[in-house]
């Protein structure tokens, strides 16, 4: 056996190669994996972890997150993990007192079932911040809670009609409530609210990329990038300070997409001529097709239960067809949130029509979310080679599916949602994704839940929808190699071997063994990213 000099070697517990498929120790060298099990316990090296009896895994990727965003969060009122409004009110005034130099507050991710029907009352926050505009982001990102001064700032009264795309919740005399649905609502006031200093958002970012690598996240896509959004990216990859391998999805907007076209290819380019392009690549574009099932804004076939409407379609399908199509062209791939079942059928037929009309090339498709497909759409995602990244934290009986989703769904549509594990069976790609800040940017929380349909507490027995349950090796595949392949990484990442570059995750006890609710118990001791790492523990 030849002895392979190694900078670090990682030896002492169970080395994760794919389902069913284990080692005992991993060899590195110049950030690359260069022997494994009993070769690379052979080795001589710089730096040996023990791994105490635990697992390793490839590090993971995260196929739809917002990162600038949750970054961003930690700069105003903390209100997140909040489970009251009156905790939540409280939060942002003793914010507001706290830094009168601010002429807005700024806040997220508020529950947005803590109010019924998700209707939060400007008034609540007139009584702590009455003199100072506030806009609060709901965890969905597709609502917002304004005070009474932001609505007046924004021109929002009871003469305001609803925009084409979003809703404005109204009081019995028209006047606004201060809830506003869907970005083309709430974008009012955004409009006249202070944007972010590049500053903020790169150090907004920063943060970002500590909290991925504490959770093993080596890779991930940012979902929704707007004009100059990769600038902080930019920034942060000129420091040797970008710690999370990123690729950049633009949005493209209904009303503006062809003006758009050519800042997304000078953007890209800008990406492309900054050298590293396997930290940081801009070759997606994101389309919203709908909004959310909890606001009643998702696009579905058939109507709501409560409100007898099929939804808020955010493209005409004909202009998403078009727009798609056109985008594809350009050799950028196609990223879709698609919530309902219409919006995810609308989504297919774009994708499908581009394949149909453009030359082959590798475009690898995404729609994400995929939360509610008709049965005779499942088999066209693998067909068309589309990858489903979807949150399968969110596939849990917990109080926003119980309060706001399946009220709104009926009992059939309800066990619908999630088709994860008919998805796989019907040979789909699937990658894991987090929709961070939405939801827990925590890979192993999503494949827990994967594998049992159950909340914390193991709710309910036996887990809901039990046929949809992914086992949890199968979750790993795809939180892992799923996600590689998404962002056109597997040639150099997303699994353990020989050649690969060494993005690393360390748990401190093998999470594939026992029951999967106890699989959540499992700590994360290190990452690693090309050899280097990232956390420790």
């Amino acid at each position: 056996m030849t002895t392979i000099d190694a900078d670090l070697l990682l030896t002492g517990g169970t080395v994760w190669l794919g389902p069913g498929r284990r080692t005992t120790a991993v060899a590195v060298r110049d950030g690359v994996v260069v022997a494994l099990g009993d070769e690379a316990a052979a080795c001589t090296a710089g730096e040996v972890v023990d791994l105490a009896g635990g697992l390793l895994l490839p590090a993971y990727s995260d196929g739809h997150c917002h990162p600038p965003q949750a970054g961003a969060e930690k700069l105003g009122p903390d209100i997140s993990h909040l489970e009251s409004v009156e905790e939540i009110v409280a939060e942002v005034g003793r914010y507001a007192a706290a830094h009168p130099e601010l002429e807005w507050i700024l806040g997220a991710s508020y529950d947005p079932s803590l109010a019924p029907g998700g209707s939060f009352d400007a008034a609540w926050l007139d009584a702590v911040v009455p003199d100072r505009p506030v806009l609060l982001r709901a965890h969905d990102y597709h609502t917002a809670w304004c005070n009474s001064r932001a609505l007046e700032l924004a021109g929002v009264d009871a003469a305001t009609p609803d925009p084409a795309a979003g809703v404005i919740d109204r009081h019995p005399d028209g006047s606004p409530v201060g809830t506003l649905r869907e970005p083309d609502a709430y974008g009012l006031v955004d409009a006249v609210a202070p944007p972010r200093t590049l500053a903020e958002l790169t150090g907004a970012l920063a943060l970002a990329c500590q909290a991925q690598a504490a959770f093993g996240v080596t890779w991930m896509q940012d979902a929704w990038v707007e004009t100059d959004g990769h600038l902080p990216y930019l920034a942060l990859l000129a420091d040797d300070a970008l710690t999370v391998r990123t690729n950049l999805a633009f949005l493209a907007t209904p009303d503006r997409w062809r003006d758009q076209l050519d800042t997304f290819v000078a953007q890209r380019a800008q990406v492309e001529a900054a050298g590293a392009p396997q930290l940081l690549t801009a070759r997606s574009i994101k389309f919203f097709a709908d909004g959310v099932i909890e606001s009643g804004t998702a696009e579905v076939l058939d109507p709501y239960e409560d409100s007898h409407t099929h939804g808020m379609p955010v493209w005409e399908p004909e202009e998403l067809i078009a727009a798609v199509v056109t985008i594809d062209a350009l050799g950028f791939q196609t990223h879709i949130h698609a919530i309902g079942d219409a919006a995810n059928r609308h989504a297919l037929d774009a994708i499908e029509r581009a394949v149909a009309t453009n030359p082959e090339w590798d475009r690898r498709p995404v729609i994400t979310h995929v939360q509610l497909v008709d049965p005779a759409d499942l088999p066209r995602f693998a067909a068309l080679g589309v990858t489903a990244a979807m949150q399968t934290f969110w596939a849990q009986r917990d109080p926003l599916m119980e309060l706001l989703t399946a009220p709104r769904l009926g009992d059939e549509r309800t066990d619908r949602q999630y088709p994860v594990a008919t998805l796989a069976r019907l040979g789909t790609r699937l990658s894991i994704a987090s929709d961070w800040p939405v939801s827990t940017n925590d890979p192993l929380e999503a494949l827990v839940v994967a594998a049992t349909r159950q909340t914390a507490e193991g709710l309910p027995d036996g887990g809901w929808v039990p046929s949809e349950r992914l086992p949890i090796e199968d979750g790993i595949a795809a939180a892992t190699a799923g996600g590689a392949y998404q962002g056109w990484t597997e040639s150099y990442r997303g699994s353990i071997a020989v050649g690969m570059a060494a993005d690393l995750l360390w748990y401190d006890r093998d999470l594939t063994a026992g029951e999967p609710l106890a699989a959540r118990e499992a700590n994360v001791l290190g990452t690693w990213l090309g050899g280097k790492r990232t956390f420790t523990a």
